[in-house]
Order: C-alpha cells, then structure tokens, then sequence
C-alpha cells in the first residue's frame, strides 16, 4: 500500500513538473506584458501602455492580418486536399503509384522545413523567370505552408477513416444510396471531428511557422513570427509580450469552444445511435 502511495507520488510529482515546465514561461510571458519596466527582469508596476503601443504598430497589424489570410487558405486548403488524399489512400488499396504517392504524403512530415523552404525557393524563382509570376508574397508562403499541412491533415483524417465502419457505409448502399449521398449523409458526418481537428492542426501551423515564411515571403510581405523574430534578434521588446499574450489568449477561448462544439456534437451523436439501437 505504501508503495503504491509512493509511486502514485512520484508519478503526480513528475506530472506537475512536466506542466510547470511548459507553461510557467507562458505564465512569465503573460505577467510581463503589464510591466511597466522595458526590462524584462524589473518589475516597476502594472501598466497598460504596451497594448496601446500595440495598437498603433502598423507593422505588427499588418503582419498579423497577412499570417491570418496565409493561415485560413492553408487550413482550408490543406483539409480539402488531405481529405482528397486520405480517401485514396484509405478506399482504393491498389493503384498503379499508391507507394510512391503515400510516400510523397508522409514526406513532408520528416523533411527539415529548411530543406523544403530552399527547394520551393529555387522552383518558384525558377517558375518566375521563366513565366514572370508568382512574385514573392502571400501565395508563395501559401503554397509552402500548404504543403506541409496537407500532409498533416491527411494523417489525421486518414486515421480517422481506418477507423470508421465500413458497414455503415456498405448498409447506406444497400438501402439504395448513390455513393454521392453516402458520402455527404454518412461518411461526412462521421469524419466531421477529423476535419475540424485537421483545420485546428494546420491553421496553427500556418500561423506559427518561421522557417518557410522566412524563405518564401518578399519586400510588403512580411508575417507576424517574421515580425517578432526579428525583433527579438535586436533585443526584447515588451510590445512582442503584449502580442504572445493576446495570441494566448485568443487560441485559448478557440480551444475551448471548438472543445465544447465536438462534444456536444459526439453526445447528440451517441445519443441519435442509442435511440436508433432502441428502435
């Protein structure tokens, strides 16, 4: 029983540890953002002058507006695609490539963004001399940002299809569905989470990334983790905590709703299952 105890201890002490080391500096992040002090290990009172500060950077609003386009055509791309590909993969077992292809998907997920920032670089340089577009900028960040998400949201909705019943969909057809109505009234609906949960994945992604933003974007086109690495290569600006605060702060209240909407969702779900059971 004492060991026991004291395992169950040590286990709960090793937990909290592990959280406190990975969000006290969030916490320590969030705190200095009212100091009044530009220095980071001075704390001279609380303040509200680094949002107002904020508020007025033109260079940071505008960076933060161009990650959030970059990030929404990403997620909703990298979902539309990732769910093209996780059905390949998924319904169709044997086709003339299907290992190169399936390899091509994955490929993304081990290759350092490095490599893949230089290579996009020198194929669109190339695709611009000789046919004069795409300039630098958004869509160029949005097609190297699109390419790693893609592979992430068909890893999570190819998980999820493996999952899935495949009866329900065969019992669809047998009742008479064509296979366009399976898919939208019941393969749909069933891989809903996994689509939400693969659009969550890449638009944080898209709105974190660095290393491919900073090989693919040009001159006007610059996003906010550009913004702020930059800035913090000159020395640490109370401004930049405001910013991860506020960014917190907003990804926190999206968790919590998109958390509580795929809940409700499965409970309504187990309940309509239940009933038809009964029935």
């Amino acid at each position: 029983m004492k060991a026991a105890t004291l395992y169950r201890g040590f286990g709960h002490s090793w937990l909290a540890a592990g959280f406190i080391f990975l969000y006290l500096p969030i916490v320590a992040l969030v705190v200095f953002s009212f100091n009044d002090s530009p220095l980071p290990n001075v704390w001279r009172g609380f303040t509200l002058k680094w949002y107002v500060q904020l508020a007025r950077d033109t260079e940071m609003i505008n960076g933060l507006v161009l990650s959030l386009k970059i990030a929404v055509l990403t997620a909703c791309g990298a979902v539309l695609l990732g769910t093209l590909a996780a059905f390949a993969l998924v319904k169709y077992r044997r086709f003339a490539g299907r290992t190169l292809f399936s390899g091509m998907i994955s490929a993304p997920l081990v290759m350092p963004e490095v490599v893949i920032g230089l290579s996009l670089l020198l194929m669109l340089v190339s695709v611009q001399r000789a046919l004069g577009f795409p300039e630098r900028g958004l869509v160029t960040i949005w097609f190297g940002h699109l390419l790693v998400g893609t592979a992430y949201a068909t890893v999570v909705i190819q998980a999820r299809l493996q999952d899935m019943n495949p009866q329900l969909e065969e019992a669809a057809m047998d009742l008479g569905a064509r296979p366009q109505q399976v898919f939208w009234l019941v393969t749909l609906p069933l891989i809903t989470q996994s689509l939400v949960s693969a659009w969550l994945l890449t638009f944080t992604l898209s709105l974190d990334d660095v290393v491919l933003s900073a090989f693919l974007s040009g001159p006007g086109s610059t996003t906010m983790p550009l913004v702020i690495f930059s800035r913090a290569r000159l020395g640490l600006n109370p401004s930049v905590n405001a910013v991860a605060t506020l960014t917190v702060a907003v990804v926190s209240v999206g968790v919590i709703i998109a958390s509580y909407l795929i809940a409700r969702a499965e409970r309504q779900r187990s309940l309509e299952m239940a009933a038809a059971n009964r029935a």
